[in-house]
């Protein structure tokens, strides 16, 4: 009986815990034998999650869109919004690409190709095609096929027209977009609560199947990697919250925990959405209508981690193969990074995908994208970590800018 009053105890973050260090253990004690049990539990809560991703990512922008009111205001906090994510993705482009030319991690290297890849999705798609995909020709398509740039795309330009309807009309669809998303939040969060079991079986099957060789073969490139995406979490985007948006980093990040460990175990801004909007919205106290609005668009298109790691892994694999790259080169990478790390899909291992428009970009050779193939999985666990850290920082520095007080930050928040 006290076992049991002891778990209903248990907040949904010590359950994530749980379930984390639980999936660990049981993939290193029982190896694959764990699999039969782990894939189910993996698979399930990722494809209840999925089943409400595309509904949640509609009704939050057309409604976030729709609650921030004029065309005027919704410029003004468009304008603000893609400011922040262009200057948080450059910082982290920029961490990246000076830790990688100091400590040269590629240099001499003794990296055999174990595999090479026949064909990598997207790597004959150029920047110019990737941008024109954002436009979708069929949004209902799009939708259906989870295609989440040309559905933000759609959802925004059909929240901004409602903006421009008559007073009566106007009114209807707010109600029914603000209705809709409500409903949306609360049957995501109902499915996020199997999380710990998800977590789990998604650990246990990542341990099981790899141990903790991965984190030998390519020791030094991994650390560069995390040491970049450490500097951007704890130093970067704390001096942004401190200097732009003058509130304490300390406060915002004590509300983090369960948004950090669902993004690190699911490797998805998009899956850790609902629970960076809980962190946001109770914790910093920002308001509904800034949350409904930067941090769906930030879920798909402020990928901080992601622009870090792609950068650092292209000069990595150009000093593995010898390379000597230009600065010109370099600048190449730059942009590049930048731009696919807006087109990169919230889903696991998207940063695979746009890697290849990067080598190609600037003529390395694409079958370098297999050097990182073994370690990558990892690295896509913190990368995507920072990338929610990101957008959260994001709407709180929003908030700030429209002139939020955000004086509640930190302390805690009464239940309903």
């Amino acid at each position: 009986m006290q076992g049991i009053r002891f778990l209903k105890r248990l907040s949904l973050t010590q359950y994530i815990f749980l379930g984390f260090f639980l999936g660990i253990i049981a993939g290193q004690i029982f190896g694959e034998t764990i699999l039969p049990l782990a894939n189910p539990m993996a698979d399930i809560f990722l494809r209840l999650l999925r089943m409400a991703i595309m509904p949640l990512i509609i009704t939050s922008i057309i409604s976030g869109v729709v609650s921030v009111g004029s065309a005027a205001g919704l410029g003004r906090l468009g304008l603000k919004t893609f400011a922040y994510y262009i200057t948080s993705s450059l910082l982290a482009i920029l961490t990246g690409q000076l830790l990688v030319n100091l400590l040269k991690p590629g240099a001499g290297a003794k990296i055999g190709l174990s595999a090479t890849p026949t064909q990598i999705p997207g790597a004959e798609q150029g920047i110019g095609d990737l941008l024109l995909h954002i436009i979708p020709e069929n949004p209902f398509s799009a939708m259906a096929n989870g295609d989440v740039l040309p559905v933000i795309f759609f959802s925004i330009l059909f929240g901004y027209f409602i903006t421009r309807l008559k007073k009566k009309p106007k009114a209807h669809m707010t109600d029914f977009f603000q209705a809709a998303f409500e409903t949306m939040m609360k049957l995501t969060l109902f499915v996020v609560w199997s999380a710990p079991l998800g977590v789990f079986g998604i650990l246990a099957r990542i341990v099981s199947q790899t141990g903790f060789e991965a984190f030998k073969s390519l020791g030094f490139y991994f650390v560069v990697v995390l040491i970049g995406l450490a500097f951007h979490a704890f130093v970067n985007l704390p001096l942004l919250l401190a200097l732009v948006g003058r509130v304490n980093p300390i406060k915002h990040y004590k509300g983090m925990p369960p948004a950090i460990l669902m993004a690190f175990s699911t490797c998805s801004t998009i899956v850790t959405l609902p629970l960076t909007m809980k962190a946001v919205t109770g914790n910093s106290r920002v308001s509904q209508k800034i949350a409904n609005f930067v941090l769906p668009i930030g879920a798909t298109v402020n990928m901080d981690g992601t622009a870090l790691y792609e950068c650092v892994a292209a000069i990595f694999i150009a000093q593995v193969y010898g390379f000597n790259l230009t600065f010109a080169a370099q600048l190449m990478i730059v942009v590049t990074a930048l731009l696919a790390s807006i087109g990169a899909a919230s889903v696991p291992m998207s940063g695979m995908v746009m890697m290849s428009i990067i080598l190609k970009a600037v003529g390395l050779p694409l079958e370098g994208v297999a050097v990182i193939l073994a370690v990558d999985r990892i690295l896509d666990m913190f990368r995507t970590t920072v990338n929610v850290l990101s957008d959260s920082c994001g709407a709180v520095i929003v908030a700030r800018l429209e002139g939020e007080s955000l004086k509640e930050m930190g302390k805690p928040q009464k239940s309903d």
